[in-house]
């Protein structure tokens, strides 16, 4: 009887937490992951153009991205943790631009899949999850790093915190993260989908 009485004391079980993580996370190879570079590339030169090329090419992309893991997750640690439940497009409120240059706000992560060791950016998801910043994933065999760092005229770059400073740059990101059919038609119709279409809006235009 004793051992009945302290089982029925026993407090049930919490009910799972829902995530407030960010959207599944995206992973781009062969085709769309060369045009979804090209396409970055186009829009950190219409940016550096903006900007009036007054500063350094090196010093103007140092702030504009957080280069390397290191710097990524120190600029992650600064963003205050969300705790608000996830959005079908969580970043469009960072396009907006940032001017407190002390305290940057990642809009997404670039992260090259063919990290060795692995355990460098294990620690990445869970805190990007945390502030809600998406991952983007760079998958070429083992050559990811290497294209992640042309962008930013480095040999190797694993990892690319793209700051919200509302320019070029980050609209094409949020097009690429606000495109519903993104994770559906990526691989097979990247040229449309990081130009801002879809199938169906090239159905209504035709």
């Amino acid at each position: 009887m004793r051992n009945r009485n302290r089982a029925s004391k026993r407090a049930p079980p919490e009910p799972a937490k829902p995530s407030s993580g960010p959207p599944e996370q995206d992973t781009f190879e062969g085709e769309s992951l060369g045009l979804l570079l090209e396409s970055i590339r186009g829009q950190i030169k219409v940016a550096r153009s903006s900007d009036g090329e007054a500063l350094p090419e090196k010093i103007w992309l140092k702030q504009q991205f957080a280069v390397g893991v290191n710097e990524v997750t120190r600029v992650l640690e600064r963003m205050p943790p969300s705790n608000g439940a996830a959005d079908d497009c969580p970043q469009k409120s960072l396009t907006s631009g940032s001017n407190d240059a002390s305290y940057p706000q990642l809009q997404a992560i670039l992260l090259a899949s063919d990290c060795n060791p692995r355990w460098l950016t294990r620690h990445l998801p869970s805190l990007a999850s945390s502030r809600k910043v998406p991952l983007i994933f760079v998958k070429d065999k083992k050559r990811g790093s290497l294209r992640l760092g042309e962008l930013v005229n480095l040999k190797t770059a694993i990892a690319i915190g793209i700051k919200a400073k509302g320019n070029a740059v980050n609209h094409i990101v949020e097009k690429i993260l606000c495109n519903s059919d993104l994770n559906i038609e990526s691989k097979s119709t990247g040229q449309s989908l990081l130009n801002g279409e879809t199938n169906g809006n090239r159905d209504r235009v035709g």
